[in-house]
């Protein structure tokens, strides 16, 4: 064994895996897990712990992965995270806990993502239970979203015996993992469904189909439905355009609503009628996860996929394994590129994109090179489809029908580093705070929150 090596972890091919909504990657097995958990040197000052936004005791539980203990490893993870199996396939582990590993120093890093998951699922297939919950203490909060960030506050509130109601807007709970991720990353019925049982499993009630804001509103929680404090997680899921002209042509998405429509609308199964414009030339505009997603959504649909991005590679904001699969599963990158029209048939459908080539200039306030037009440089790509995925911003209906529940110029609510807000007794956290970010940064905002929220009504 090569200890300056990972333990290799299986995919299915690209060319078999680009027609197809399986999971890409197929994870460890027991001996590639054991193999890969005696790579981890057992720090006693593990820096990967602090590299985590959750604090999993990481070199722990890998230790128990090494003595085949894998029960206990799960409990180990469970002190910590709320939705491991989620973590272990979509955390960008490579600038977080892998990024501090000092096995990375002189070879690479731990796979501590994979062996996360690997423990994550044998818990799952081999029906191990979560830690019983403290006795009620009579509390009541209310959780609105169930997303990562709704959840995780649940559930870390439900194992300190308040009783939790978690509202949804949608039919499904789950939030951005089941309509925002696609099944290829994350499977909805292996995967996400049973993370949610598990936070139910500890006391926690979800309502779905009810928006706060429009059927109860924060006020009326707290003073008629007898709840003692609100936790905010409702995410960011109000797409930004660019203004640029025939961007309200038919055959124009977001990111969001295309993946929506994908994900809870079952588009990629042939026996569904889904309303989604398909697409045989896709354009997806934007370099994030998201925009990969949306990328290699539109090319399992049977799309020939442009990703038009206005850097160069070096600073594309995703994931390098999103862009390596990407790449890897046939996805057109055209770098230094910023679309200036989206062109219209006589009908009002989308038949083109007009873009100009770019060149860096000097670093803006982020600290990337600031993208400048090159003039005269302007050509047409051939596409029916443009997705948009540009980012997003909170829905302003809960901030806007709430009293005391200040936001800042981004339209983000604004909360401390516990989640309070300028309202008592109301804390936030996740997207709707931050702005769009990621899974685990929305799973650390939620364990805040209830941590707030427990010193809080403690202190009552």
């Amino acid at each position: 064994m090569d200890v300056l090596k990972k333990t290799p972890v299986r995919e299915q091919e690209p060319k078999v895996r680009a027609t197809n909504f399986d999971e890409v990657c197929l994870g460890y097995n027991m001996e590639e897990a054991k193999v890969e958990a005696e790579r981890c040197l057992k720090c006693k000052n593990p820096l990967c712990q602090k590299g985590c936004p959750v604090s999993i005791e990481i070199p722990l539980f890998i230790k128990e992965i090494e003595n085949g203990n894998i029960e206990e490893a799960s409990k180990i993870i469970g002190r910590s995270s709320t939705l491991p199996a989620v973590c272990g396939r979509v955390c960008p582990q490579e600038s977080q806990c892998e990024g501090k590993c000092i096995r990375g120093i002189k070879g690479e890093p731990i796979s501590i993502g994979k062996l996360e998951r690997f423990v994550a699922d044998w818990a799952r297939e081999n029906h191990v239970e979560p830690e019983a919950p403290l006795p009620s203490n009579g509390k009541k909060v209310a959780v609105i979203g169930s997303g990562p960030s709704g959840l995780t506050c649940a559930g870390e509130l439900a194992k300190l015996g308040y009783e939790v109601t978690i509202f949804e807007a949608l039919h499904e709970p789950g939030g951005v993992l089941v309509y925002g991720i696609p099944e290829f990353r994350l499977p909805k019925e292996k995967v996400v469904k049973p993370e949610i049982e598990n936070v139910k499993k500890l006391g926690v009630k979800i309502e779905t189909n009810v928006v706060v804001g429009q059927a109860v509103t924060i006020d009326e929680l707290l003073e008629e439905e007898g709840f003692n404090a609100v936790f905010i997680g409702s995410g960011a899921g109000l797409p930004r355009f660019m203004g640029i002209p025939g961007e309200s042509a038919n055959g124009v998405f977001s990111a969001n609503e295309y993946l929506t429509r994908s994900n809870l609308m079952k588009a990629y199964l042939d026996e569904y009628d889904t309303p989604i414009v398909a697409g045989k030339k896709v354009a997806v505009v934007g370099g994030g996860n998201v925009a990969m997603d949306a990328a290699r959504t539109a090319l399992r649909l049977g799309a020939e996929v442009h990703i038009i991005y206005r850097r160069s590679e070096e600073e594309l904001p995703a994931r390098v394994e999103e862009v390596h699969h990407a790449k890897e599963e046939g996805i057109e990158f055209n770098l230094l590129t910023n679309p200036t029209e989206v062109l219209v048939d006589d009908k009002g459908w989308v038949k083109g994109i007009r873009c100009i080539r770019m060149e860096l200039g000097e670093p803006d306030e982020s600290g990337r090179r600031s993208p400048i037009e090159i003039p005269g440089s302007e050509f047409d790509i051939d596409v029916d489809t443009v997705i948009m995925s540009l980012g997003t911003s909170p829905n302003p209906l809960i901030t806007t029908t709430t009293i005391g529940l200040d936001t800042n110029k981004r339209k983000c609510i604004i909360a401390d580093e516990m989640g309070k807000t300028t309202k008592e007794g109301v804390y936030a956290g996740g997207d709707a705070v931050t702005g769009a970010a990621t899974v685990i940064l929305a799973m650390e905002a939620g364990k805040a929150g209830a941590k707030g929220i427990h010193e809080f009504l403690s202190a009552q």
